[in-house]
């Protein structure tokens, strides 16, 4: 008897978590029930020539959202993510004011499922005010985990030192994200440089040695107190080689920044647009983070979406902004490193969907599989584009990765069974919904 289905994706070459099959996705009520499905349905779409992706997540965003909407907003990051080809993204919590707290949480809860339009996790960030809080904020709803700040932020959300660390790792028991840049190295190596030194400077500034020392003693303390650990944008050949007799408690995530740019010529070319946290650094470490990806030690792949205005990265450094767009290039980009060898599309696949997934505990998402939520990415491999600023979405208006050309190209997004984007057009209102986590 033929079963019918309210969407049918046909003749598309599918990314399921044992290979890639040319097979047929049946969807019912928003659940992907069936895998050569055969039989009717309400809404078919033909991917003949197209690829099937479970709908990729890029773990790492900061919507800026509450904040400055002439920068960023959840509207508009969300739509820039469903452009890009993502189903889905986790917001960080360093906003204004910060998501440290029960009333921030509940506003931003009731927000996400108002206006953005893809699915959205939530960070908690952790603060002095709030660590005794954290262990029941880590489990509120739309809640990814808790994101600690070790270096590289301002005020309450810094939190630097070790006693604190480890009172943070004792509320709780989620697997926490660290942003590892050793604070008092940096603070003891500023006095080093002056204001209009050249941009690659920030790469001096904040060294090898101060993310690798930020590393070391969070494992130390991970170790003492047993709490899972994630190491965002890891960006040093050292860390990726220390990492490996960690992996019993750590996750690692690498940023495509890292895969993709390096210095010098990075800071030659975009000048305060290449600044960012930790920084792009020299050919050798980029060549690192290929190796830890192929050997299996990264786990997830983000953009670390930053954005400021162009007035704020046009600073002489140090004064300029630090942080890049990229929620809209991520995929793009991906997908032409997998077109120049770099990394299979199933190896893709798993840093951009099956890792996060995993490692943020997220329910239904992650695979292409029967019962899971019926999100999908649609990728042409063989589509010629290049990146134009004239294709961002976000206020701010501007890309590093301008005039990049890429091969391989998301053509269409669909969430829960609904398709929301198709052919650079956004389809339909704000549908998205708060992930579930374990």
């Amino acid at each position: 008897m033929a079963e019918t289905y309210d969407l049918l994706i046909t003749n598309g070459t599918c990314v399921l978590p044992w290979g890639q099959e040319q097979t047929n996705v049946g969807v019912r009520n928003g659940k992907i029930v069936a895998l050569g499905a055969q039989g009717s349905a309400a809404e078919v779409i033909d991917a003949r020539g197209l690829h099937v992706l479970p709908g990729l997540i890029d773990p790492h965003v900061h919507l800026r959202d509450p904040g400055d909407a002439t920068v960023e907003s959840i509207p508009t990051g969300t739509k820039g993510a469903l452009l890009g080809g993502l189903a889905c993204v986790f917001d960080m919590p360093n906003t204004t004011p910060s998501l440290i707290d029960e009333k921030m949480l509940t506003w931003k809860q009731d927000y996400v499922e108002k206006v953005a339009w893809c699915d959205m996790g939530l960070y908690v960030g952790a603060a002095r005010s709030n660590i005794p809080a954290l262990g029941g904020l880590e489990c509120g709803c739309g809640v990814c985990g808790i994101k600690v700040f070790a270096g590289s932020s301002t005020g309450d959300l810094m939190i630097e030192d070790d006693e604190s660390l480890e009172k943070v790792m004792r509320s709780g028991r989620r697997r926490i994200s660290y942003h590892s840049e050793d604070e008092y190295r940096l603070q003891a190596r500023k006095g080093m440089f002056k204001e209009g030194d050249p941009y690659s400077n920030h790469m001096m500034w904040r060294d090898e040695e101060a993310a690798f020392l930020g590393t070391r003693r969070l494992m130390a303390l991970a170790r003492k107190t047993g709490r899972p650990a994630h190491i965002l944008h890891v960006s040093t050949a050292q860390e990726f080689d220390y990492l490996k007799d960690y992996r019993d408690l750590v996750t690692a995530e690498v940023l495509v920044n890292h895969l993709t740019q390096f210095a010098p010529d990075v800071y030659e070319r975009l000048g305060g647009f290449a600044v960012m946290n930790p920084p792009i650094r020299g050919k050798e470490h980029m060549e690192a983070a290929w190796r830890a990806v192929n050997d299996g030690l990264v786990d997830t792949i983000g953009s670390d979406h930053a954005p400021h205005s162009r007035e704020a990265k046009m600073r002489p450094w140090p004064t300029c902004a630090s942080g890049l767009t990229g929620v809209q290039t991520l995929v793009p980009i991906m997908l032409n490193h997998v077109n120049n060898g770099r990394l299979s599309l199933s190896r893709m696949v798993d840093l951009m969907c099956g890792g996060p997934a995993r490692v943020y505990g997220a329910i239904g998402k992650g695979r292409l599989a029967a019962g899971y939520d019926a999100d999908f990415t649609l990728v042409d491999m063989k589509r010629q584009r290049r990146i134009e600023e004239s294709w961002i979405v976000s206020p701010c208006g501007w890309t590093p990765f301008a005039g990049m050309d890429i091969t391989g190209w998301p053509v269409g997004v669909i969430i829960r069974g609904k398709r929301v984007m198709a052919d650079d057009a956004v389809i339909g209102e704000p549908s998205g919904k708060l992930v579930k986590f374990r």
